[in-house]
C-alpha cells in the first residue's frame, strides 16, 4: 500500500556519474569531443501543487566550476546558467535571479534563486494512497551546445540511495510528507533539431533531473472523503430500520415509502456534491481509486430504495426474501456487503 520502489537509475555519487558517461560515450561525442561537464546543485525551499499536473516550486541552484573551467566557458562562447524546460510561467520576471558570485580556492560558485511552475504528468489512481516524484528538469542555459550537467554531489552531507537531500528539511507540504530526492539523468528524444543542424541533444543525450518523492498523508483524505460517505451510509441504514409492516411499528418510528425516498434523494445529493467536489481536483484523470466508494455509494442507495419501495408494494414472487420478518434480510447483510465490497474494490485496485 502506497509503496515506492526505489529508482534503480538513480546517481548516489561522483562515480555513479562517471560510469554512466563511460557507458553513454558514443552518444555523448557525436563531435569526436567529449562534452563540457559544469557542476550543479540544488536546493528547495517550498513545493506547492497548484493543481493535479502544476506544481510550484522554489529554492536556490548553483553552479561549481574549478579552477579555469569558468574562463574556458566563457571562451567558447558560452553562458552559465540553467533554463527549466518543463517551466510554465515563464518570462522575465520568472526567470533565476543571481544571488552570489564567490571565489573559493581556485573555483568559481555561482548561485540563483529561482521561482519556478513545471507541468508534469501524475498518476491519481490509487488516490489516496499515492506517492509522487516531483522533478526538476535541468537544461544548461546554452542548451544547444555540447555541455552536459553533472551533480554537485560535494555540496551535500549525503546523497545516498535512502538519503533525503536538497531540500528544506522543515518544507511545509500541506497533505504530503518527503520519503527520498535524487538526481538522475533522462535521455532527450525529440522530434526537431530546434533549427539547428549540428543539434547534440536530438536523440538520447542525457539531460539531469532533480527528483522529489513525496508520499501523501492519508488521514486528511479519509476525514475529507470516507468519513462523509460513512456518515450517509450510516443515516441510510438508520432509515432502514423503520422500515415494517407492523402498524404499531411504523406508527412509532413514523415509516413511511415516500419519506424513505425523500431520505433517500437527500443523501443522495450529499454524495453527489462530494463526488463532484473530488472530481474537480482531479479532472484531467481517469477514475481514481476513491470515487469507487462513491459509485458503491449509489449502487447502495439505489439497492436500498428499490428494496423499500418493493416491500412497500409486496409483490408476490419477491415476498420470501423482502417481506421475510419485516424486511429481515436487507437489514442484516447491509453492513457486510458494503464491507466486503469495500475489500473487492481494494483487491481489485490492488491497494
Amino acid at each position: 500500500m502506497n509503496h515506492y520502489e526505489v529508482n534503480p537509475q538513480q546517481l548516489t555519487n561522483t562515480s555513479d556519474v562517471t560510469d554512466y558517461l563511460r557507458a553513454n560515450e558514443p552518444t555523448l561525442s557525436p563531435l569526436n569531443h567529449p562534452p563540457t561537464q559544469v557542476h550543479t546543485g540544488v536546493f528547495i525551499q517550498s513545493l506547492q501543487f497548484i493543481n493535479s499536473s502544476d506544481v510550484n516550486i522554489n529554492g536556490y541552484l548553483w553552479q561549481r566550476f574549478d579552477a579555469g573551467e569558468l574562463d574556458a566557458l566563457h571562451r567558447a562562447g558560452l553562458h552559465e546558467g540553467i533554463i527549466f524546460p518543463e517551466e510554465v510561467n515563464s518570462g522575465s520576471d520568472n526567470q533565476p535571479v543571481e544571488i552570489y558570485r564567490l571565489k573559493e580556492g581556485e573555483s568559481d560558485i555561482i548561485g540563483w534563486y529561482f521561482d519556478t511552475t513545471v507541468r508534469q504528468p501524475f498518476d491519481y489512481d490509487n488516490y489516496p494512497f499515492d506517492h509522487k516524484t516531483v522533478w526538476l528538469r535541468l537544461w544548461p542555459k546554452d542548451f544547444y551546445a555540447h555541455v552536459i550537467l553533472v551533480p554537485d554531489f560535494d555540496a551535500y552531507d549525503a546523497t545516498g540511495v535512502e538519503d533525503i537531500f536538497g531540500i528544506e528539511e522543515q518544507i511545509v507540504l500541506g497533505t504530503w510528507e518527503r520519503e527520498n530526492t535524487y538526481f538522475d539523468y533522462h535521455h532527450s528524444n525529440y522530434t526537431t533539431d530546434f533549427g539547428m543542424a549540428h543539434f547534440v541533444g536530438k536523440q538520447g543525450f542525457p539531460e539531469l533531473q532533480y527528483n522529489i518523492v513525496i508520499k501523501r498523508k492519508f488521514e486528511n483524505a479519509f476525514i475529507v472523503n470516507l468519513l462523509p460517505l460513512f456518515l450517509v451510509a450510516s443515516l441510510l441504514f438508520a432509515a432502514l430500520l423503520t422500515v415494517s409492516h407492523k402498524k404499531q411499528h411504523s406508527q412509532r418510528l413514523g415509516f413511511n415509502a415516500t419519506g424513505f425516498i425523500n431520505t433517500s434523494s437527500a443523501l443522495f445529493f450529499v454524495v453527489m456534491l462530494a463526488h463532484i467536489q473530488l472530481r474537480e481536483k482531479f479532472e484531467a484523470t481517469s477514475i481514481v481509486y476513491m470515487e469507487y466508494f462513491y459509485i458503491l455509494m449509489y449502487c447502495v442507495l439505489i439497492i436500498t430504495t428499490a428494496n423499500v419501495y418493493l416491500f412497500s408494494i409486496k409483490i408476490k414472487l419477491l415476498s420470501p426474501i423482502i417481506d421475510y420478518r419485516d424486511n429481515l434480510l436487507p437489514k442484516v447483510i447491509f453492513w457486510p456487503s458494503i464491507l466486503a465490497a469495500m475489500v473487492a474494490i481494494s483487491l481489485w485496485a490492488n491497494i
